[in-house]
């Protein structure tokens, strides 16, 4: 029997946890089938999503049919809890990706094609409610080869058509001489095909009528294969959850060896007890084996995405929220709140919750307004607090333009480092990346390692607004020590001040650039009110496409805006097309601020007041340390730079 993980993840309101109560049912997990709208859902058991209707956290389920024995993870579909989504990717063995046939490919469903070819998942596709009138299959599958993948091919049961097979043979030379041959395709060379993401296979039916949902699962027992694992223990952890107890649950799929009951793992910690769960009941087992996934009660300090055993930890998550907001804690107590918050963000690590003692001021960041409207109900329920939220700022970004090499020396009396750093402009959307380039008779392989250890140890913050710096690449170039003075954390100040140098000398010259988040947007309204929607986006420094108009007299316009001036846009929809109107936003990535010298004025952020991130280094003189100004530091620096200014302007081309 093949054991495999499947996510079922669509946009909200395409039929997913329809879908997934349909599987269940058929496969005999489930004596009656839920509804969603009926709120009584095998899968959206929260109070929350019986009330909203909409998935929120995503959910364990299993079934067995005589050749599968499938786990099925059923995630949220709204945009405001993609992170979730995205958590679940990294352990899955399959995807099922449910698309609307009325619908068509929205926004959200593009932003979770890219996020499973990201994370090289394998995908099955379920186009649902087919039995709508007007829908046409083979317009449908053209769709999806056009906007998806042109690797989409419609499978039947129980066998395939011999246009089915010429269109995966097409995929592969030696499979187009195998079907010339003998008219088919062995199984195993379909399998390969959708196993390695050279075919997407596409099923189509009603999950409300459960219709086509059998053939889908014969297609589930017939098309896929089970993966081989190590035998060293290793795992990885997707989800951090609280029961109805309190107790702290880490949710992993290992992926290698086995976990017995009473095992240490994580250092000195140990397995108390196995959860294999099945909606909101589960069984303890003693043992899991690779492939399986449990929950573990009582582990403290994991984290999604955390690399368990012989398992590096994830990729940094792709969905990061854009918006802060300020909680006003509406008369309740403020640590009350923080600490409600703090066991939140354990469950979300995205929420980034910030306290600030000197200010007693709370924030948290998010994707949106549906995310907000969840968390404060969260709080009043599960923690009695009735909370309010401040509309938040933007969450900038900040990264360079040029080349620079940035010095750092902090030498008070007893203590010696100094520390070069390349500066350079990354890709945009690749973060920050450590290397070093420096010689071990410069400096130390020991020395070496703290200066790459404390760049990582913290946020490293720009100078223009005090935000997140990114896309740059960092290289320690050279440096300083002393046999008799230097200890670990002098290599931490000098480190952490030559970043902020190399910053201010590229402030100086303008070559320090702030990032804002972009929105790509999907706005439908009234053929009447398509000149009104353009000259809106025009303001908001925006820009769109030609506008498509449908046979229903609607018009489509479809482009991109700051999300700075679009956040409350959709309030304005409603109004001006009287609740008609629709309006998708999708987070497509940061960009050039569209305002900058505005941004900057309103927010003075002093990059030599911020004490605790200074540009300026130490040096001693007559016995006692004294301080330099960053801009001095260059013509007292004791280690020769490395790279001139002419150097600097090649290495940014």
């Amino acid at each position: 029997m093949k054991s495999l993980v499947a996510g079922v993840i669509a946009h909200v309101d395409a039929g997913k946890t329809t879908l997934s109560e349909a599987l269940l049912y058929r496969t005999g997990a489930l004596r009656q089938l839920g509804r969603v709208d009926n709120g009584d859902a095998f899968l959206d058991s929260d109070d929350l999503e019986k009330q909203r209707g909409i998935t929120i956290f995503s959910h364990q389920a299993s079934f067995k049919t005589p050749a599968l024995a499938m786990t099925l993870l059923d995630t949220p579909g709204h945009v405001d809890f993609a992170s979730q989504t995205e958590q679940v990717l990294s352990v899955l063995d399959y995807a099922i990706l449910v698309v609307s046939a009325t619908d068509g490919i929205q926004g959200y469903t593009r932003t979770l094609w890219r996020l499973l070819e990201r994370y090289r998942v394998p995908v099955f596709i379920f186009v649902n409610k087919m039995d709508v009138d007007g829908v046409n299959q083979r317009q449908v599958l053209s769709q999806l080869q056009a906007e998806l993948s042109d690797k989409c091919v419609a499978f039947q049961t129980p066998e395939l058509s011999d246009e089915t097979y010429e269109a995966l043979a097409l995929q592969d030379e030696r499979l187009l001489d195998e079907f010339l041959a003998h008219g088919k395709l062995a199984d195993t060379a379909v399998q390969k095909l959708i196993q390695t993401r050279s075919a997407f296979p596409c099923y189509f039916g009603s999950a409300l009528k459960v219709d086509g949902v059998d053939e889908l699962i014969v297609g589930l027992e017939r098309w896929t294969t089970t993966a081989t694992y190590p035998t060293e223990f290793g795992a990885r952890v997707f989800k951090i959850s609280y029961d109805e107890t309190g107790a702290r649950l880490t949710w992993l799929r290992l992926t290698g060896g086995q976990l017995a009951n009473k095992a240490v793992i994580l250092g000195e910690q140990k397995v108390n007890q196995i959860r294999v769960y099945n909606g909101v009941k589960f069984e303890i087992r003693p043992t899991i084996q690779a492939g399986d996934v449990c929950a573990i009660p009582g582990l403290t300090g994991t984290y999604p995405g955390q690399g368990l055993g012989t398992l590096a930890d994830a990729q940094r998550p792709v969905m990061q929220p854009v918006l802060t907001y300020r909680l006003d804690p509406n008369g309740n107590d403020l640590h009350a709140c923080l600490a409600a918050m703090r066991q939140l963000e354990d469950e979300d690590p995205q929420l980034k919750v910030t306290w600030s003692s000197q200010l007693q001021e709370l924030r948290v960041q998010l994707m949106g307004t549906i995310q907000l409207e969840v968390l404060q109900q969260l709080l009043n329920d599960r923690f009695q607090l009735a909370v309010k939220f401040v509309e938040g700022s933007i969450l900038y970004q900040e990264t360079i333009t040029q080349a620079v090499e940035g010095v750092g020396h902090f030498e008070p009396l007893r203590h010696y480092a100094e520390v070069h750093l390349l500066l350079q402009p990354a890709p945009r959307g690749s973060g920050l990346t450590f290397k070093a380039d420096c010689s071990l008779e410069v400096l130390g392989k020991n020395w070496q390692h703290q200066v790459l250890s404390n760049l990582q140890a913290k946020p490293q913050l720009g100078v223009l607004t005090g935000s997140p710096l990114t896309d740059v690449k960092v290289t320690l170039v050279g440096g300083r020590s002393s046999n008799v003075h230097s200890v670990g954390g002098d290599f931490r100040e000098a480190t952490w001040r030559a970043l902020r140098q190399g910053l201010m000398m590229l402030k100086q010259t303008e070559n320090c650039q702030l990032l804002e988040p972009w929105y790509r947007f999907s706005l439908t309204v009234g053929q009447d009110q398509i000149g009104r929607a353009m000259t809106d986006i025009q303001r908001m420094h925006g820009s769109f496409d030609t506008p498509v108009t449908d046979q229903t007299g609607h018009a489509t316009l479809t482009g991109t805006a700051p999300v700075s001036e679009m956040q409350a846009y959709p309030q304005t929809v409603r109004a001006y097309t009287h609740g008609q109107g629709q309006l998708e936003c999708l987070i497509d990535g940061y960009r050039p601020c569209h305002n900058q010298a505005e941004v900057l004025a309103a927010q003075a952020y002093d990059p030599v007041g911020d004490l605790e991130n200074t540009p300026d280094s130490v040096f001693c003189a007559h016995g006692a340390g004294y301080p330099v100004p960053w801009d001095q530091v260059p013509a007292m620096a004791h280690f020769p730079y490395v790279y001139n200014e002419s150097m600097l302007v090649n290495l940014s081309d």
